[in-house]
Order: C-alpha cells, then structure tokens, then sequence
C-alpha cells in the first residue's frame, strides 16, 4: 500500500472510530462510580428493577471495590444496616455512597451523606426521600433520614 492510500484509508476510518469512542460509558457518572443500566440492573435488597432515575443509589468499596446499587435510598439504609457484617468496609469512610438528585434525571449525582433529603415524595419502595444538593425547608441530613427510614422498619 503505497503513502497516499494509508492516508485516504486513515480519513475514511476516522469518523467510524469516532462513532465507536462514543459506545462507550453512557451518562454523567461521578469518577468511581459505575453505570446503572437503567431498566435492567436491579436493586441488591428488594430485587426492583432500577428505573425510577430520581431515587436510584450506588455503593461502592472495599479492596475489590464491590458495588451494590439500590432503587431506593431506603434500600442502602437498610443493607447498610443488614450487611456490615458481611461487608465491613461498608462504614470505612473511603466506601462510596452515591444517590441521585431528586430534581435531576439520573443526570445529577450527589454524595449520600452529604446530601440533604426532603421527604413527602413517592418513592420506589415508598421510603419517600429524595436526595437534594442544598439546604431546603424541611429537608433533613444523611443520619436523620436514616433514622427516619429505620424507623419505618420495611
């Protein structure tokens, strides 16, 4: 193949190796985190397929940075809860927890226990908190919306 060939064949393929970059990781996720196929993947608790992108949660950590994902931040509470055992570097501070913005479509992605959580919503498995990125009338911190939660006693 003589130089002029290997150029003309290096353009035609350059807007296909383009389109292929592009199938890569979809969405707007926070560096660590893994994707959620939406519709697909599947809460770790309760098995619900994650759909509903306002309330979804990820969990990541761990020496294989294991990752769980939930449909409900209730769903994280309770495995928090429920797994330490199995799991404790779920309370190690290096463990990820990542919620979605109620406001956003699975578009924004906050830090669990920073967030704030404003309740009265309709969740997926009725926990009824989403997960806001700045202070709010009512809206309560990470630990008293997990009380909240465990209170409920789902």
């Amino acid at each position: 193949m003589d130089r002029r060939r290997f150029i003309a064949a290096g353009f035609a393929l350059t807007p296909l190796a383009a389109a292929l970059s592009a199938c890569g990781k979809a969405g707007n996720w926070p560096e660590g985190m893994a994707e959620i196929k939406w519709d697909r993947d599947t809460c770790v608790r309760c098995s619900m397929v994650i759909s509903d992108r306002r309330f979804a949660a990820e969990m990541r950590g761990g020496e294989k940075n294991i990752v769980f994902k939930f449909d409900d931040i209730g769903c994280a509470v309770f495995w928090l809860r429920d797994k330490v055992k199995d799991y404790p570097w779920m309370t190690d501070t290096a463990t990820r927890l990542w919620v979605a913005d109620v406001t956003g479509n699975g578009e924004k992605w906050l830090e669990a226990r920073k967030a704030q959580f404003s309740g009265g919503r309709i969740s997926p498995m009725a926990y009824n908190f989403g997960a806001i990125g700045h202070p709010e009338a009512g809206a309560v911190d990470f630990e008293e919306m997990r009380q909240h939660v465990l209170a409920k006693g789902k």
